[in-house]
């Protein structure tokens, strides 16, 4: 298939050149902000603050980039050169100064300023570049492949989930390895990624055949297009996104530590790495699935209603806090991890396609980009939220060696306590998905509320 397209008109105009490849070299690099449980701990050792004030970073991170999504959604719209460009200036250079930020920690251990520093890189310059980076290769995608809208974004964000997998077991290697290893990673990954996203940019770039209606060629506005559904229909959709994100990020931020509650701190690397695949093959699974249903709502529907039975079994079972040693109680919380996180991914890569489904493609970015809002303020409440609730429940416990030496500390029932939370939200997404997301019907283009149609405007 590549070949041929090839041969008819160059690798410029080849669909996995100029979307899918550059959108897997941008979102396998910027995906990477989900391997922050893997060094965060190491990152408050080294600077010498608590692990729960570090956590901000990362909420900050996940807080800009939704809502630099939903801010330069229009830019996107515009110029995705320019887009996927800032991205790669913003995040290589929030990871340098990361890097920076640890370092200098390491020599004024609990200052103040370095942690100030560690928010503003990590969490607002490289968020800035995630947001953005995020958002431009999804229209382009969708564009490309008109017939299979869900498959196409899947393949992009599914990058997401892979970055995790792929970056998990480099990064546990380079901080068992380096001596103030911690640093020394974020500065050489920073240039590797770097390299990666300069040529997703390059790569990067919308069929031919399509072309931006401008505002003289009367482009609807973002109300125009929100139009065409009831208001109240794209706010459900919104609030499930929301909480689908919460519910992911309460989990994943807590994984490593539930993994040490179960006895099975040997394996952590590689179970992060087996929830990454999960990540991404929901990402593409759920999509793909998606494409083949009438009402792609049904995703969720499936999604809300799976993670809440796994969480309910958890719960009912003890599965965190009685799991070590028990097998059987040990599968049943990994079955969780691994569920939610493919249904976390499953709900990003299935939101794009159906806000297609609902409003069409003109504006799109501009209106997943104002979706990605919903990131933003789950990134703040996710962690922050499985954070305050282990903080505040439970009893910490030192798991020692033979020798009485602390090997690492965890509070079993305070994390199994966060699944009170998590599966009162998916209740309450799956009533949301139930009664107010109203079914898009059929796979056609909705009525568009402009003159211009998305095959009128075209330039020969």
């Amino acid at each position: 298939m590549i070949e041929s397209s090839l041969e008819k008109g160059g690798w410029r105009n080849n669909k996995w050149f100029c979307a899918a490849i550059p959108a897997l070299l941008l979102h396998c690099s910027t995906g990477t902000v989900y391997c922050w449980s893997v060094f965060s701990q190491e990152i408050a050792d080294h600077i010498g603050f608590s692990k729960s004030a570090v956590e901000w970073a990362f909420s900050l991170a996940i807080f800009f980039l939704g809502m630099s999504a939903a801010f330069l959604g229009n830019l996107v719209e515009r110029d995705i050169k320019r887009s996927s460009l800032i991205s790669t200036l913003c995040f290589t250079a929030g990871m340098l100064l990361t890097g920076f930020f640890i370092w200098y920690g390491g020599q004024h251990k609990g200052s103040v300023p370095v942690l100030v520093g560690l928010y503003v890189s990590y969490g607002a310059i490289m968020g800035i570049g995630l947001g953005t980076g995020y958002l431009s290769p999804v229209k382009t995608l969708m564009l490309w492949f008109r017939d299979k809208k869900g498959l196409a974004t899947g393949l992009a964000v599914a990058g997401f989930g892979a970055a995790k997998a792929i970056a998990s077991p480099i990064m546990s290697w380079a901080l068992r390895s380096q001596q103030g290893g911690v640093y020394k990673m974020f500065l050489e990954l920073g240039c590797v990624y770097c390299v990666m996203m300069f040529v997703g940019h390059l790569l990067l770039k919308k069929p031919d055949g399509w072309h931006e209606p401008t505002s003289q060629e009367a482009k609807p506005t973002l109300r125009q297009v929100l139009s065409v559904r009831p208001f109240s229909n794209y706010l459900a959709i919104w609030f499930i996104f929301y909480i689908n994100i919460t519910c992911g990020l309460a989990l994943i931020s807590q994984e490593k530590q539930i993994v040490k509650c179960l006895g099975l701190v040997a394996f952590i690397g590689s179970i992060s790495a087996v929830s990454a695949i999960f990540n991404a093959a929901g990402r593409l699974g759920f999509s793909a699935w998606a494409d083949r249903l009438k009402d792609r709502n049904t995703i969720y529907r499936l999604i809300f209603l799976l993670s809440l039975v796994f969480t309910l079994a958890v719960i009912v079972t003890g599965g965190i806090s009685k799991g070590y040693g028990h097998p059987l109680l040990i599968a049943l919380v990994l079955g969780l991890i691994f569920f939610v996180n493919a249904g976390y991914g499953g709900g990003f890569s299935n939101v794009p396609a159906l806000l297609a489904d609902h409003y069409g493609m003109n504006s799109i970015s501009a209106i997943h980009g104002i979706t990605l809002s919903a990131w933003a303020f789950a990134g703040l409440s996710g962690n922050q939220l499985a954070t305050f609730i282990v903080n505040h429940s439970g009893r910490f416990e030192d798991i020692r060696d033979a020798a009485g030496n602390v090997l690492y500390t965890v509070n079993p029932l305070g994390y199994q306590n966060v699944l009170w939370a998590v599966a009162a939200l998916f209740a309450v997404a799956l009533a949301v998905c139930l009664i107010w997301v109203r079914p898009s019907s059929t796979r056609e283009t909705p009525p568009n509320p402009s003159p211009v149609s998305e095959n009128s405007s075209k330039k020969s």
